[in-house]
């Protein structure tokens, strides 16, 4: 009865919580006095042990969430110093279980309670089963210290013989958790106790021989690569758990490539190259950079449409209709527009939509100068065919893989120009208006046009290849319309791909109606002008046209326009002018100035360029449309003795060696033109082309060149009304040339009313608008001796002039 009445002697002691750690009896612990409740509880329990006997006591009590365990330790402060990383801190030792009771008072600041011992006594000698139990858990944990390298570990707890000291050692395991640590410590039966500690080192023993089984089996059977595809199972799983506790839904995960690659609408070869890239990125590690490679292209295949096409509109009336409001003239472009939607609806009407693979595409080339529309008409051309209208810029770029992409291996490799309009249209048969594509140059890189011959070549492009996404793109149905100024820069190869479509400019009643119906509208929109407060009459903007600009295009009359519009604004916002304003003729030049081209008829007759022998009016194709060119000549002083030819302009070497066959034919034929040709064989000749400094080549100055040394030769002025273009040979034969219909408007623009060309020529004047030709006087020959009689004017009263000695 004596033992049994010590055992529950009630104690009172300062209590000492432990935040998410447990002490069980037996256990040394040191702890930081830095901790207020820590210190606080030390302390109380050394002012106690000053009246007490024996080492100062506290009692250690697990607090879980704030709340305190009912069961603590009685603990016994050892020592008081400093711990290793230099605090002050207690070593405390754990003694024996105490049932906490209700608070007390007591010395210090600490929390003192009530408590009473607990019984843990076991019977001597240990029953059969108990010796068992304990055999066994020597075992475990002999065998879980030996992998863990811990041998002196071993022999302390081989030592050990108390059923409670031995469960109560476990509280030392790493593994346990600190409600299995509660657990333990709320456990007063020590057999009880020692049961549940076999338990739990049974079990961690039993997943570590799962694990490392598993390991063995997966490091024996698979290699590397398949490791880690295991590893990544395992990974999803455990995003999968992770998602689940984060409350957040499947499909918010886009890295599922392989259901991305099933559920899309791919073509059969196409999806089994994209799954072949799904299993590498499966079996790819997350530091492997081939993962992000693989990630990329998927994407990029998956946003391809693949399957998506717009209908056409086979509303060939409508379509028509369409291309009338948004473009004047251009009759050629429109035509075959027409010629493609009304071929298309019958092959569709007979079933013959695809044919050898290929789709009824169309790749056309439109040349022309700038500003005649040809970048706005391939929107105007998707709008008329219900299509989607993507633009690809080819000016400057000089890379072959801007056309046909990069490798994959390559850091930041992307897709060529033509995928990523594609994808950008979101529709395999969109309209792709491919840019300045005579402004493509070349380098160490490639030659982008010798890559463009694959996409815009018909019998081709249905199996287009990008080497970036290494699969078959089919651009069959794709309408390709390439923009250019100069068709000479085409390469040769890449213009035989291509449907050419000329574009020479307009005549100026279809600049004043580009001007009225659309350059207009658009400008008083841009100004912040209605309709109905200014407008401009058909005078103005014909006046505009031929005396403020001379260009092929309309860019510079749509910037006059423009100007105009700003001036009658700003008048007025300054209270200078009331609105509505009508502009007419007369209002030009108090707004934006004097015209800067007026023609030469309209000059006075003694300023003009031809007023004087050896000038000469030729006609030229230049980048922006067809120009008026004049030819001067003169003769040396024969004092000087510098004979032979000069050449002054900038001219090439085609251009020079028409100027000597005009020479050398004058200085053979002379006599029967009834031409001074002595003064060839004496004097030196000069020729000169102003606007020196604008490269000039090309041999269709030859007869402007020869009618020019006639002049000078014979005294006799060329007429201020005549234009003439064409090559000479030898002979006298005036050979033909191109650019009749630019060159012709170019003579129109000029206010020229007669026109020379070769006889060969005379069958491109069906090219020219009937308005141009009804106003000029064009005259086929074929003869330099006709151009003569038609060039030259009559001697004044049948005396030659002078001629004039160039300085």
């Amino acid at each position: 009865m004596a033992a049994e009445s010590a055992a529950f002697t009630p104690l009172t002691l300062p209590v000492l919580p432990l935040d998410d750690e447990v002490v069980l009896p037996g256990m040394v612990v040191p702890l930081d006095l830095s901790d207020a409740e820590v210190r606080a509880a030390v302390e109380a329990a050394q002012a106690a042990a000053r009246s007490e006997p024996g080492k100062p006591r506290v009692l250690l009590v697990p607090r879980i969430d704030g709340t305190h365990a009912a069961t603590g330790v009685i603990g016994t402060v050892e020592q008081v110093g400093r711990l290793a990383d230099g605090d002050p801190g207690a070593l405390i030792r754990g003694r024996g279980r105490v049932r906490i009771g209700a608070g007390t008072t007591g010395p210090g600041a600490a929390l003192w309670v009530e408590g009473t011992r607990v019984d843990e006594t076991v019977p001597d000698p240990l029953p059969g089963q108990v010796a068992e139990l304990v055999k066994e858990y020597k075992a475990l944990a002999t065998a879980w210290l030996r992998k863990r390298g811990a041998w002196q570990v071993v022999d302390r707890v081989q030592a050990i013989d108390d059923v409670s000291a031995l469960a109560d050692n476990s509280g030392y395991s790493p593994f346990l958790t600190t409600e299995q640590k509660v657990e333990l410590l709320e456990t007063t039966d020590p057999v009880a106790r020692l049961k549940l500690a076999t338990q739990q080192l049974r079990d961690h023993l039993a997943e570590q021989d799962v694990a490392e089984t598993i390991a063995k089996d997966v490091q024996e059977g698979v290699d590397k690569q398949q490791r880690e595809f295991l590893l990544r199972r395992q990974l999803e799983a455990v995003r999968k758990e992770l998602r689940e506790i984060n409350g957040e839904q499947e499909g918010e995960e886009s890295d599922d490539y392989r259901a991305r690659v099933e559920a899309a609408d791919l073509p059969e070869k196409v999806r089994e190259a994209a799954l072949k890239e799904v299993d590498k990125l499966e079996r790819s590690s997350d530091q492997s950079p081939e993962g992000s490679w693989i990630r990329t292209w998927l994407d990029t295949v998956l946003e391809m449409p693949w399957s998506e096409r717009t209908e056409d509109a086979y509303d060939i009336q409508g379509a028509q209709a369409v291309l009338d409001a948004e473009h004047a003239g251009l009759k050629d472009v429109k035509e075959r527009i027409t010629e493609y939607l009304a071929v298309r609806k019958r092959r569709g009407d007979r079933g013959l939509g695809v044919v050898g693979g290929r789709r009824g595409g169309a790749v056309l080339a439109l040349v022309g100068p700038p500003g005649v529309g040809k970048t706005s008409l391939g929107e105007s051309v998707a709008h008329a065919m219900g299509r989607k209208f993507v633009r690809v810029a080819l000016g400057g770029v000089r890379d072959e893989a801007e056309i046909r992409g990069h490798r994959r291996t390559y850091v930041g490799a992307l897709p060529g120009r033509i995928v990523r309009a594609i994808k950008e249209a979101g529709s395999m048969n969109p309209v792709v208006l491919l840019d300045e594509i005579d402004k493509v140059g070349s380098d160490f890189r490639g030659d982008p046009a010798a890559a463009l011959l694959e996409v815009l070549d018909p019998a081709q492009n249905h199996t287009f290849r990008d080497h970036y996404l290494e699969v078959e793109l089919d651009l069959s149905d794709v309408v390709f319309l390439a923009t250019a100024n100069v068709l000479e820069a085409i390469p040769e190869a890449l213009l035989d791909r291509m449907e050419l479509v000329r574009l020479d400019g307009y005549t100026e009643d279809e600049k004043v109606v580009i001007a009225r119906d659309h350059l207009l509208p658009r400008q008083l929109e841009r100004a912040g002008l209605d309709a109905d407060e200014v407008t401009v009459d058909e005078g103005a903007l014909r006046k505009l046209a031929g005396e403020y600009t001379r260009e092929a295009g309309v860019r510079t009359l749509e910037r006059s326009i423009a100007r105009l519009l700003r001036k009658v604004a700003a008048q007025h916002e300054l209270g200078e002018r009331e609105l509505p304003f009508t502009v007419t003729e007369g209002d030009l030049r108090s707004l934006i100035g004097r015209p800067h081209h007026v023609p030469e008829s309209a000059q006075d007759p003694a300023e003009r360029r031809t007023a004087v022998p050896g000038v000469a009016t030729g006609l030229a194709v230049t980048g922006a449309g067809g120009d008026v060119l004049y030819v001067e000549a003169s003769l040396a002083d024969p004092e000087t003795g510098a004979a032979g030819l000069t050449l002054t302009g900038q001219l090439g070497d085609v251009m020079k060696e028409s100027a000597q066959i005009a020479l050398s034919f004058l200085r053979s034929h002379g006599a029967e033109l009834e031409l001074p040709v002595g003064d060839l064989k004496d004097r030196g000749a000069h020729i000169h082309f102003p606007a020196g400094a604008v490269p000039k080549d090309g041999p269709s100055a030859g007869v402007t060149m020869t009618t020019a040394l006639a002049s000078l030769l014979s005294g006799r002025l060329v007429r201020t009304d005549v234009a003439m273009t064409g090559e000479v040979s030898l002979t006298g034969r005036v050979l033909p040339i191109g650019g009749v219909k630019q060159k012709l408007l170019a003579a129109h623009r000029a206010g020229i009313t007669t026109v020379i060309i070769p006889k060969r020529n005379e069958p491109d004047l069906d090219d020219v608008p009937a308005e141009v030709l009804d106003k000029l006087d064009v005259h086929a020959v074929t003869d330099v001796r006709q151009v003569l009689e038609l060039a030259l004017a009559p001697a004044t009263n049948g005396a030659e002039r002078e001629v004039p000695i160039a300085a």
